[in-house]
């Protein structure tokens, strides 16, 4: 089989405006799960009553079940329960003029609080325990030894975990064309059904994905080498 050499050019330059749109995704599902990902680490190390078991329900449902099923689920399901309740309401509400990247984020930034709020855990264990208690003996209280001692040291740890995190979310962001995302999957496969000419198409998200996550493994390199020096 010939591969349609300028087709391939064509779709590649076109996929590359996919881009902006996945690195996107990404950046806000990190951003929206940092707080919540902190707090699940913290209830899970200090063992909260009720709340560590909650979230261990919630970390085993999103770990225990396909990217495929959860995406489904909140762009298919959810807004048609909330739908269903803005009715009942009398509410004027339309949920089905939400922008898809608005639900893109909304999955992504479960699944990345899971995997965010593992990362610290692990991250602030390899603290010195010891650290705390100095801490509390110069007066500090549980927040202030957090932020000021435990953290601080936790973050250098975590650096090579969350670009791993990072990297794997990119990549999983491709699911994105399942919620009419225009991202860079998206973008290639629309110009492939006008011809069949998918082969091509495939071998260009493999090269756009495989030039990013190595640039942003290469940016996370550069971090890890940072902060260890300080």
């Amino acid at each position: 089989m010939e591969l349609n050499l300028p087709f391939l050019a064509k779709t590649f330059i076109l996929a590359l405006r996919g881009i902006p749109v996945s690195l996107e995704i990404t950046a806000l599902s990190l951003l929206l799960a940092v707080i919540p990902a902190y707090y699940m680490a913290l209830a899970r190390l200090y063992r909260v009553k009720i709340l560590s078991r909650i979230i261990g329900v919630f970390i085993s449902l999103v770990r225990g079940t396909p990217m495929v099923v959860q995406i489904l689920f909140i762009y298919s399901l959810l807004p048609s329960l909330i739908n269903a309740v803005a009715v009942r309401t009398g509410s004027s509400f339309n949920v089905f003029n939400a922008h898809p990247v608005i639900y893109a984020v909304i999955v992504f930034s479960l699944h990345a609080s899971v995997m965010l709020s593992e990362v610290i855990r692990a991250s602030i264990t390899t603290v010195d325990r010891g650290q705390l208690d100095a801490a509390y003996a110069l007066g500090m209280n549980r927040s202030q030894a957090f932020r000021l001692i435990i953290m601080p040291q936790a973050v250098v740890e975590a650096v090579p975990n969350l670009g791993t995190l990072t990297v794997n979310l990119f990549k999983e962001t491709s699911l994105s064309f399942l919620m009419t995302v225009q991202d860079i999957t998206a973008i290639a496969k629309i110009e492939a059904s006008y011809g069949y000419n998918y082969i091509e198409a495939y071998i260009d998200i493999f090269i756009i994905y495989l030039i990013m996550c190595s640039l942003i493994q290469l940016v996370f390199y550069t971090a890890e080498k940072v902060v260890s020096k300080k």
